[in-house]
């Protein structure tokens, strides 16, 4: 279970939000929305283990996700808006690439099916730097069929995906749910009610600043 303690994240000189209190438990989804500047992104980097809490604390299982940072590592995948991508390379050459800085191995069977399993057939071997938006997200989308982590982190993960890509990767976040994994994500895409989906608007835990 991932559990958000009574927690405020600082950015910059500014606290975006404070007493944020919240878990997510195996078969959960939990969508973070909120009004431009609320912290979306921030709550979500920090959920990652990139930012510190100014206050309170994100535990994994039970403990501070600081102090269990290997096996919090191992059972969580994060993707924000910079996927970390390659340019020069291919999106099997990427997916090898991340895979091992996780010190993961998969076959070139598992690689190429995870690239058909987002629509990248035929894209294999094709320079990133020549394939377009849309598609360098489903590069980074792959990744979760191959690291199987229990908790998926995902901001913005419909950006730049046309409509069967968006219906697929709906389908794709219930089925990890279903099978007890948990999805803590961002959109502006209306996702629609499913078993487990839970929602989170971060503007209740804005910090009011006086003028």
């Amino acid at each position: 279970m991932l559990t958000f303690d009574d927690v405020a994240v600082r950015r910059g000189e500014d606290c975006l939000f404070a007493g944020l209190s919240q878990s997510l438990a195996p078969g959960q989804m939990l969508q973070v929305s909120g009004a431009n500047g609320a912290g979306k992104t921030t709550l979500l980097a920090a959920a990652a283990g990139l930012l510190p809490c100014e206050q309170g604390r994100i535990l994994w299982q039970g403990e501070d996700i600081g102090r269990c940072r290997s096996d919090y590592a191992t059972d969580m995948s994060y993707i924000g808006h910079a996927a970390g991508l390659k340019m020069a390379l291919s999106p099997f050459e990427n997916l090898e690439f991340l895979l091992a800085l996780r010190g993961l191995r998969r076959t070139r069977t598992q690689l190429r099916a995870a690239l058909a399993e987002v629509g990248l057939v035929g894209e294999e071997y094709t320079p990133l730097a020549r394939l377009s938006a849309g598609q360098k997200r489903r590069v980074a989308l792959a990744r979760l069929r191959l690291e199987e982590s229990r908790l998926w982190v995902l901001d913005e993960p419909f950006t730049a995906i046309d409509r069967d890509g968006v219906s697929a990767l709906e389908e794709r976040l219930v089925r990890h749910a279903g099978d007890g994994g948990m999805v803590l994500f961002t959109t502006h895409h209306v996702m629609p009610a499913r078993p487990g989906l839970q929602l989170l608007d971060l503007t209740a835990y804005r910090v009011q600043v006086a003028a």
